[in-house]
């Protein structure tokens, strides 16, 4: 049977995109096998707080999101308006995570200016303006976004999955502004270490600048990918993979950089329970 150029080429892209995923979904998995120790001695040793339940949000969301992709890109969709949905699903999992993500990041940039509440305020003030932004452009381009599941290739059995395309400016103005929330905290962390790097000699500190530094190089480039993808090749079907690769890097950046500070301040804290110790035995009255 001759298949149709457009046929085939949808086909493709399906394929793709199920190869993607299954690199995404493989890729969390060792992460999470990686980190799986630290995590649990994390969450039964420390103390239960705002943050550990942000941690737990940002670091599960993702599973969601892996199971609403399996659902997209590795099981059967006939249905555009089925597509549909499971894509606006996944759009609910996905802003949850980059919230949270972004989260960590504006309270360790408040750390490192020492609590200010001024800062704090300032940060959260933009924070909420641009999360409220991103959600509403983000959710517009999802209802005006074309989708193409395996009912438009009916020539050809067996292919899984669906996908979305639009060339509107909605597809990549939330990635704009989420670049300048992290221009905007990248430019405080500078300030901040620039002031304070040769005053400062704790390990914590040092380890909470260059994590920051390290997030936002991390952020700051995927989210110029997102804008400049759909510029570039506009209706191209592998932004999507751009999309679903920043939330799964910036859920790991800023879950693991907790998981780090936590254990470096517990050393901290252990040694010097362990040097009060061994002065007390040292002590005339021991």
């Amino acid at each position: 049977m001759d298949y149709s150029a457009n046929d085939i080429a949808a086909a493709r892209i399906l394929q793709y995109l199920a190869y993607i995923c299954t690199a995404l979904i493989t890729f969390w998995t060792y992460d999470y096998i990686c980190s799986l120790h630290n995590e649990w001695t994390f969450l039964l040793r420390s103390r239960w707080s705002k943050v550990k339940f942000l941690y737990i949000t940002a670091r599960y969301t993702p599973f969601f999101l892996i199971a609403a992709d399996t659902c997209l890109t590795l099981t059967p969709n006939e249905d555009s308006k089925t597509c549909k949905i499971l894509i606006s699903v996944y759009s609910c999992f996905a802003v949850i995570s980059l919230a949270c993500s972004e989260c960590f990041f504006v309270l360790r940039t408040y750390a490192l200016w020492s609590n200010n509440r001024m800062v704090l305020v300032a940060m959260l003030s933009i924070f909420f303006v641009i999360i409220s932004s991103f959600i509403g452009i983000w959710f517009s381009a999802v209802a005006t976004s074309q989708y193409f599941s395996t009912s438009a290739i009916p020539g050809i059995p067996g292919i899984p999955g669906c996908y979305r395309t639009s060339s509107s400016v909605q597809l990549y103005l939330p990635f704009i502004l989420l670049f300048v929330l992290q221009l905007g905290l990248v430019s405080l962390t500078l300030i901040r270490a620039i002031r304070n790097w040769r005053s400062t000699r704790y390990p914590l500190y040092a380890a909470l600048v260059k994590h920051n530094i390290f997030y936002y190089a991390c952020g700051l480039l995927f989210s110029a990918l997102n804008i400049l993808v759909p510029l570039i090749f506009p209706d191209s079907p592998y932004h999507s993979f751009l999309e679903d690769f920043e939330v799964f890097i910036l859920a790991i950046l800023a879950t693991r950089m907790h998981l780090r500070l936590w254990h470096i301040d517990n050393t901290e804290h252990d040694y010097d329970a362990l040097v009060y110790i061994s002065m007390s035995n040292m002590s005339p009255g021991a």
